[in-house]
């Protein structure tokens, strides 16, 4: 495994509170902090302050983004304010992500770093700003994203200074475009490893796509297929594995899939094997992954496991799949939709014991039993002979009857202990999918898109894009749209998606369980589309801060 670098959060934190020093020797900081004056003066103070910045990169929630839409179902009120959201029963109150800390840390950080420069070297520097502004730019894009308009902070602000008005969207839009067009230039390709040069630091493939999916967001498709097209020429790859673990062989799909021979069982199992494995810590820094969150092993670890299990492995079901996700997956033989059964019937099939309640989850793409724990679903590296069973109404229990796989580490489960995989934030399927969806608004389907999604279909075990059915523009939008949804599902990218396709009226509907029974009633209203300022902030601003409409 590659070497991560550390997290140093304590000595940024501490920086962003000092304020200015006085000669009173009662007036010093404590011994225990650490001085404006008495940093900045190596090169190690200018990298653990930049590895502090790393840390305000989203992480584990990043789940909940899903629980805000039509993919999933957060079900713990306390967790996050997904609940809230979702159900559309959302006031002033919600706290929502209106949060400037890392946004101050990379300001304090990109004011002060040049007090090191005379002791350190210029290209590294350099380096080291250009990768906090590309953490900055990412803050500032979830903000824009959640909220339009955000007050666009460059610099630290006393507390006299602090009541800073929203700056519009489009020009924070532009400020976003700029840094990552800048950090693009300086920031290397890739890491060789060791310090100061660790892998999981921002690259200019990092910064490339993310400034694809900020374009992509905005609807500026030349722009958004532009970057996304250098981000294709920088070598990154999908991630594929070419066998099974011992465990995971014994898991018998031959119940679930109408195989045609030991080489289409084959081409099933591994393509099942790549997609959940990319997400698996033994497989970190693989060369699908653009960016992630690091985790340090055995001491910084995320809740995934704990987040998605459900109860009797130990597991909340804190957010869990809707049956809409479900039937989101196509058929693996002929890459055809399927059309779902209706509640009414999947309920009875369900309390009678009917087989045909099984014959639902039959196949379909590999991506769905990676992702879904239906009942019946085996995983034997999670435990030897397990099969997923839904218990309704029991402890942590998911409420529609299903559970999320995905972003699970079975081997942390398996071995009782804590999971420190990375969490993925950009990776090249995203890429190829930004590329597609971009370049297809700009002039409607042609080789390179259709060569883009078959490389993800590839990778899945389903079939290559139909080039007849889908061989208009519209067609294949709608086809790229839900290629999006099955591909990225659980990574926090379905928030934005239903809402800048404006989707979010037909799509935000009451969520059933497997009987039929309303797990959560859901009202969407056209406000949704951006969330409420909190109130309190507004009130601190003395009115400063104005509110979105609606609310």
């Amino acid at each position: 495994m590659n070497t991560k670098f550390s997290l140093y959060i304590a000595a940024i934190s501490t920086l962003l509170l000092v304020q200015a020093c006085s000669k009173d020797f009662l007036e010093r900081p404590p011994l225990n902090q650490v001085s404006q004056e008495t940093f900045w003066r190596s090169e190690n103070d200018v990298y653990q302050a930049v590895n502090g910045v790393y840390n305000q990169l989203p992480a584990d929630a990043i789940i909940y983004d899903d629980g805000t839409s039509d993919n999933a179902h957060a079900q713990y009120t306390w967790e996050s304010f997904a609940t809230e959201l979702s159900s559309g029963n959302v006031t002033t109150a919600l706290a929502g992500s209106w949060d400037f800390e890392d946004i101050r840390r990379c300001n304090y950080f990109l004011e002060n770093a040049d007090m090191a420069a005379p002791v350190m070297d210029e290209v590294l520097l350099n380096r080291f700003k250009a990768e906090v502004r590309f953490v900055r730019a990412f803050a500032y894009l979830r903000l824009m994203n959640k909220y339009g308009d955000v007050p666009l902070i460059t610099e630290t602000l006393e507390l006299e200074e602090s009541n800073v008005p929203r700056t519009p969207r489009a020009e924070v839009f532009q400020f976003i475009v700029d840094e990552l067009s800048a950090a693009a230039t300086i920031l290397p390709e890739t890491y060789a490893g060791g310090r100061p040069n660790e892998k999981g630091r921002a690259t200019k493939g990092a910064a490339l796509a993310l400034l694809a999916r900020a374009n992509l967001y905005e609807g500026r498709w030349q722009a958004a297929a532009d970057a996304a097209q250098e981000v294709m020429g920088l070598g990154y790859s999908l991630f594929r594995v070419n066998s099974e673990s011992g465990p995971s062989q014994r898991d018998n799909y031959s119940n679930w899939v109408d195989f045609n021979g030991a080489e289409d069982e084959q081409n099933f199992r591994l393509a099942l094997r790549s997609y959940e494995g990319l997400f698996h810590q033994v497989n970190e820094d693989n060369n699908e992954v653009i960016l992630d969150r690091q985790r340090i092993p055995q001491v910084d670890a995320n809740f995934l496991n704990t987040y998605l299990l459900p109860g009797d492995m130990g597991g909340w079901s804190s957010v869990t799949p809707t049956q809409s996700l479900v039937d989101a997956y196509d058929n693996y033989r002929t890459g055809a939709p399927v059309t779902p059964v209706s509640r009414e019937d999947r309920a009875s099939w369900y309390s009678g014991g009917d087989p045909r309640f099984a014959d639902e989850y039959k196949n379909r793409d590999p991506r769905f039993y990676a992702t879904i724990l239906f009942n019946g679903a085996p995983w034997n590296a999670l435990s030897d002979g397990y099969t997923f069973t839904w218990t309704p109404g029991a402890s942590n229990m998911s409420q529609t009857g299903y559970n999320f796989r995905k972003l699970v580490d079975p081997r942390f489960y398996a071995e009782n202990i804590d999971n420190h995989a990375n969490v993925i934030l950009i990776r090249y399927a995203e890429v190829l999918l930004t590329y597609a969806e971009a370049k297809n608004e700009v002039s409607g389907p042609d080789a390179s898109v259709y060569e883009a999604l078959d490389q993800i279909r590839q990778r899945a075990g389903m079939p290559p894009v139909d080039r007849n059915t889908y061989a208009s523009q519209a067609s294949l939008r709608e086809f790229i749209r839900k290629e999006r949804r099955v591909e990225l599902a659980l990574e926090g990218q379905r928030f934005m998606d239903i809402r800048r396709w404006r989707i979010a009226p037909e799509v935000m509907t009451n969520v059933y369980d497997v009987r039929n029974t309303l797990a959560q009633a859901r009202n969407w209203d056209d406000k949704l589309y951006l969330l409420p300022v909190p109130q309190n902030q507004i009130d601190l601003s003395q009115g400063i801060l104005t509110q979105n409409n609606g609310y």
